[in-house]
């Protein structure tokens, strides 16, 4: 039997947001590609070369889409966000996900937006976007190998996209193997994303798709530390890359082996997460570890609220040119809650000054 279209509730998800779009006032939906030839690597990655170290903890971050006053993506500001994260730590990234305002970008644009980080990150830093778009399984098929060609090292799939809510795991898997089995050799990822729904990846799921060694990456979004270590045990040895989410389980994750991580506080202190990356395991700055996991985890749910738009304020404060726009539902902070964020960008600086970090400024 074939494998039934997918999926109806996220298919509508993106209706709408394909809806939002037509509605804003002066956006035009078709969008002029970026003149690829133009962009030269970011300066503060990778040289053509050199790699990352086998073994090394990478913060990945989950990167933000910048617009400009009509909603139209800057990529201008784009290179310099890359550049910002690369002198930041960043060893990767994640392009065209939740935190990139995905489901309120067209096809066309999350092609040139993956194509844009590609050709700035180089060759040599890993780039990761999002594949799994599109209302039948051929439509994902189809998509996926065309965010393949942009040069990523993987495309990734989104758990969600590949069962209905109410369908079991064995709807899941079938539907997974199905796109698996007409897909080639292209390297492939899985993402716990929070819509259109949140499907977590169940113990016996993930170590059936683990066992194909195209897939590389793994975003975790359960936000249990006993979740995290089942499947990092079934992760230990294989060719997959762990990389956790969760602010809160940040410390405990990487010392218990993930890859490294991926959290959307990583879009307003990457330093931090690049710092824990570097010391979440060195006996020397336990207690350092220790008391900013704490610090982050407690800080988190004031960053979340309003967000990406709050982490383009706090980006913004940090010197980046972003405008403090949004294509998704969140179109303004309150005064209060700006008042929150900027006490908690100078109790950033305070925790650079105590683990002697040099903040990034916006670069030009």
């Amino acid at each position: 039997m074939e494998p039934k279209p997918l999926l109806s509730r996220r298919a509508s998800f993106e209706r709408l947001a394909r809806a939002a779009l037509g509605l804003m006032a002066g956006v035009e939906v078709i969008h002029t590609q970026p003149v690829l030839a133009n962009i030269k690597p970011s300066p503060w990655l990778p040289k053509s070369g050199e790699s990352v170290k086998p073994g090394v903890k990478k913060f990945v971050p989950v990167m933000i889409t910048p617009f400009d006053a009509s909603l139209k993506i800057d990529y201008d500001t784009l290179s310099r966000l890359i550049d910002f994260y690369g002198q930041a730590g960043a060893k990767g990234f994640f392009a065209n996900c939740l935190s990139s305002e995905m489901y309120f970008l067209n096809d066309q644009e999350r092609l040139e937006l993956t194509r844009h980080v590609v050709k700035r990150a180089g060759r040599k830093t890993g780039v990761v976007s999002t594949g799994s778009f599109g209302d039948s399984l051929d439509d994902k098929v189809a998509f996926a190998k065309k965010i393949y060609d942009t040069g990523v090292n993987g495309v990734i799939l989104i758990s969600s996209h590949f069962a209905q809510a109410s369908e079991s795991d064995a709807v899941l898997m079938k539907n997974f193997e199905a796109f698996l089995a007409q897909t080639g050799s292209i390297k492939l990822g899985t993402y716990e994303c929070p819509n259109p729904y949140k499907r977590l990846l169940s113990p016996d799921v993930f170590k059936s798709l683990v066992s194909d060694k195209r897939l590389i990456y793994h975003k975790d979004t359960s936000e249990d530390i006993k979740n995290i270590e089942t499947k990092l045990a079934i992760a230990r040895g294989t060719q997959l890359e762990f990389y956790n989410a969760h602010t809160a389980t940040a410390a405990e994750s990487l010392q218990k082996g993930a890859a490294g991580m991926s959290p959307i506080s990583g879009n307003f202190y990457p330093e931090i997460h690049s710092w824990l990356c570097q010391y979440a395991n060195d006996p020397s700055k336990a207690a350092d570890v220790q008391w900013i996991q704490a610090e982050i985890t407690r800080t988190e749910p004031v960053i979340s609220k309003f967000y990406p738009l709050s982490s383009k304020y706090f980006l913004k404060k940090r010197g980046l040119p972003i405008e403090l726009v949004c294509r998704s539902n969140v179109k303004t902070i309150p005064a209060e809650q700006l008042s929150v964020l900027d006490d908690t960008y100078q109790t950033f600086l305070g925790w650079c000054d105590r683990l002697g970090i040099k903040p990034v400024t916006g670069l030009k």
